[in-house]
């Protein structure tokens, strides 16, 4: 292992230690538990919010059965497929995990609810080094930061603090679009990194109004029910991207992207008005 990733991780384990300690624990309110739609059709108690996990189960499994089907997501290093793979599996036990938290939340049963989403979160984080930091980096990285993943909720459970857990799920939220906009890319499609950031953004602001859409709708749907839909997006979008993209000629950020195109709308803005004033000369 090289010098520098040793003192990369380093820093973050010693940063890690030092926001331990200066920051207080975060217990486990048990209000949390306490969703909108506490409503039952066909014996099912909170329908909605377990019914409405279905999705992460369908398509987590599709993502996984095309992961090996004739090699259709067209992977080039191994680590993508390790990394996907892992990816694939949480979000399948997400359906089912969160489907047996919602049948009777409580803290014994949001552990099944947690782990496969820190099992995704932290497939992501490393798919990402795979494929635009550094390939074996980032296949080393996937047991490390899966293992991260879940000390992070064995530390909520046995020591009632969020702590770890909240920056396992934080922390990509932040690094996958900046990552997704400021690093290169191997593939084409990244734009739909930012679609699956923008529903999982849309759904947690969901989850936080769960009572207040519940209001808005007159008790159709809760938000939390609605938050489970947009999150089931993340895993839509991403599997499109796999199957849409393919090798980039030319490894370009989506930031240079962004500044290439718009310097040509400025040089077709200006070519335009040249054009105006000259024909209004000529009128003259």
């Amino acid at each position: 292992m090289k010098k520098h990733t040793v003192y990369a991780w380093g820093v973050a384990i010693l940063s890690f230690i030092v926001l331990m300690i200066v920051t207080p624990a975060i217990p486990q309110s048990q209000e949390y538990h306490d969703f909108a739609d506490k409503r039952e059709f066909f014996g099912i108690p909170n329908t909605l919010d377990v019914l409405s996990n279905f999705p992460f189960l369908v398509i987590g499994l599709i993502g996984l059965v095309l992961c090996y089907y004739k090699n259709y997501f067209k992977f080039r290093l191994q680590g993508e497929l390790y990394g996907w793979t892992c990816f694939f599996i949480g979000v399948a036990a997400v359906g089912l995990g969160s489907s047996y938290y919602h049948l009777k939340p409580n803290d014994a049963r949001l552990v099944w609810d947690r782990l496969p989403m820190t099992i995704a979160f932290t497939s992501i984080m490393a798919i990402f080094i795979i494929e635009r930091v550094d390939e074996q980096k980032g296949t080393v990285s996937i047991i490390p930061l899966l293992l991260a993943g879940i000390i992070s909720i064995l530390y909520w459970r046995f020591f009632d603090d969020l702590r770890p857990y909240a920056l396992i799920q934080f922390v990509p939220c932040i690094a996958i679009p900046l990552m997704a906009i400021l690093l290169p890319p191997m593939y084409t499609h990244s734009a739909y990194w930012l679609w699956a950031a923008g529903f999982y953004l849309l759904a947690k602001v969901e989850e936080a109004m769960d009572k207040v859409i519940y209001e808005w709708t007159n008790h159709i749907v809760s938000g939390h029910t609605l938050k489970h839909l947009c999150a089931a997006m993340v895993p839509v979008f991403l599997t499109l991207m796999l199957a849409k993209r393919t090798m980039t000629t030319e490894r370009k950020s989506l930031l240079m992207t962004w500044k290439v195109s718009w310097t040509k709308v400025k040089e077709n803005g200006s070519k335009g008005e040249s054009c105006t004033c000259t024909y209004a000369a000529v009128s003259s």
